[in-house]
């Protein structure tokens, strides 16, 4: 069953190298990042782990937990730990899910449905490479689907996360590009009269279904 923005994310148990967790029991009242990764000891991911991990005081700050995920068994996550602490000089200090059935990457739509959790070639495993950012609500909010050849920027889900929770905080959209301290958009659902009220110092309309604002505190 395919994942969609705004569905509730599915729930589920899996072994982890920090133990077991129930998913939506481990979000709580957070926002969560769940990142996934097609094998062990592979070039581009080790670079993903390590980088994420040096950027996860960001995600804290945001008041994001961040899970990730790969298709070997935790044994062989907590051997691979090393060379990502080693070559990127950052300590792994998220859990790393256990997925060799396949179980949570047939659950999030990441892997061919009739794929095996027996042996399988690059090509099997070449869609689990996916980002999900999931709302303290459990529901979807924004989804990513990589390559295996191109390293995912996490920069660039960091942003996106910032976009997410202003959105959540102040019913606003960013425009393209947006950064954070830079004007938002005001919704067309909401009126002129209404924008004035909620916004006092005042906004700018360009067409009277694109208008900007001063992003609010």
């Amino acid at each position: 069953m395919a994942i969609r923005i705004g569905d509730e994310a599915p729930d589920f148990t899996a072994d982890t190298t920090e133990g077991k967790i129930r998913f939506h029991e481990w979000i709580g009242d957070k926002w969560a990042i769940l990142f996934s990764h097609p094998k062990d000891f592979t070039p581009v991911c080790t670079t993903e782990l390590g980088y994420l991990a040096g950027l996860k005081p960001e995600f804290d700050k945001r008041g994001t937990k961040i899970v990730g995920l790969s298709v070997d068994p935790v044994a062989d996550h907590k051997r691979w730990l090393g060379d990502i602490l080693e070559t990127q000089g950052h300590a792994v200090t998220y859990p790393l899910i256990g997925d060799p059935e396949l179980v949570v990457s047939k659950l999030y739509d990441m892997i061919h449905p009739n794929a095996s959790g027996g042996k399988r070639t690059a090509n099997d495993n070449a869609t689990i490479r996916s980002v999900f950012i999931i709302g303290p609500d459990k529901r979807v909010k924004a989804m990513l689907a990589y390559p295996m050849s191109a390293g995912r920027n996490f920069d660039e889900v960091l942003r996106l996360l910032d976009a997410l929770q202003i959105n959540a905080r102040h019913t606003v959209a960013t425009p393209a590009n947006w950064k954070p301290g830079q004007d938002v958009i005001i919704p067309t659902s909401v009126s002129d009269e209404d924008a004035k009220k909620k916004y006092p110092q005042g906004f700018k309309t360009l067409k009277p279904y694109l208008r900007v604002v001063s992003q609010p505190k």
